[in-house]
């Protein structure tokens, strides 16, 4: 769907008579990032999918800045105006997680509930987002140097060697993300990671004060840094509930699918 300095390849499936629930997914993440979770809670609800800037099949029509949260946040906006849904829910994982916060705290009358799964409202001192900009600018500039896919998934079972992810690369759907994940395009990836990062993100730990939308937080149990991220998050947040999922690093809805369904149906519902 075209619309001022996007094209997004978006799909809408589902009961449409149904709420809508609008996933955004992470990092190297696109449109098909929550199927298996899509198909378990099943006709409950409409679904609307999208692929981010810098991901899959969707095309940034202006400059680098539009790869940023603030422009990419009012295009879905944009987006959801021109599909005619006033309001919905939201799921947002990681990156799309951090997008989905601006998305509530901005927007908060498009959304009746938020579920962030392993989200941040980012760094908090402009000297955390100094050292988080070089640092994504080195890994950036690996990215584009890529020439095949073999360059690019040694640099996914690198990355998915962070401790955040636990044992993901033991589990039995890891090759099947990662053939997803090839897909893209290392020169896009690289925007996306420097303009949509952490360290040009504005910090959200103060605004999450302001939410008054029920906000679901979910991490998993091997992933300690974003447990205290979003124990400090619901701290501050009196609407926000902190669930934590066993079994699970980072990427809580591929390792753990089934619990990560029943907390999010128990939620919406």
């Amino acid at each position: 769907m075209t619309l001022k300095n996007y094209q997004f390849h978006c799909y809408l499936q589902g009961n449409s008579q149904k709420p809508l629930i609008l996933f955004l997914h992470g990092f190297m993440g696109d449109i098909e990032e929550f199927d298996e979770a899509r198909k378990l809670l099943g006709e409950d609800f409409y679904y609307l999918t999208i692929d981010l800037p810098g991901h899959g099949k969707t095309q940034v029509l202006g400059g680098d800045e539009y790869y940023k949260m603030e422009p990419t946040a009012q295009a879905i906006i944009n987006l959801l105006d021109k599909l005619e849904i006033e309001k919905c829910f939201l799921v947002g994982y990681s990156m799309g997680g951090r997008l989905g916060l601006y998305l509530m705290l901005h927007f908060p009358e498009r959304f009746f509930k938020v579920v962030l799964e392993s989200a941040s409202p980012g760094l908090q001192t402009e000297l955390e987002r100094l050292s988080r900009i070089k640092s994504d600018s080195q890994i950036a500039k690996k990215i584009t140097r890529m020439v095949n896919k073999n360059e690019l998934k040694t640099f996914l079972n690198n990355w998915y060697s962070q401790a955040i992810f636990g044992d993901i690369k033991n589990h039995q759907l890891y090759e099947q993300m990662l053939k997803k994940r090839l897909d893209n395009n290392p020169l896009e990836l690289a925007k996306s990671l420097i303009f949509m990062g952490n360290g040009y993100q504005t910090s959200l730990w103060e605004k999450i004060q302001e939410n008054k939308i029920p906000l679901l937080l979910l991490v998993g149990e091997y992933d300690e840094k974003f447990i205290s991220i979003n124990t400090a998050m619901a701290d501050r947040c009196k609407n926000a509930q902190l669930k934590i999922i066993n079994q699970a690093g980072h990427n809580i809805h591929l390792e753990n699918t089934l619990a990560f369904v029943k907390t999010v149906q128990a939620f919406l519902i």
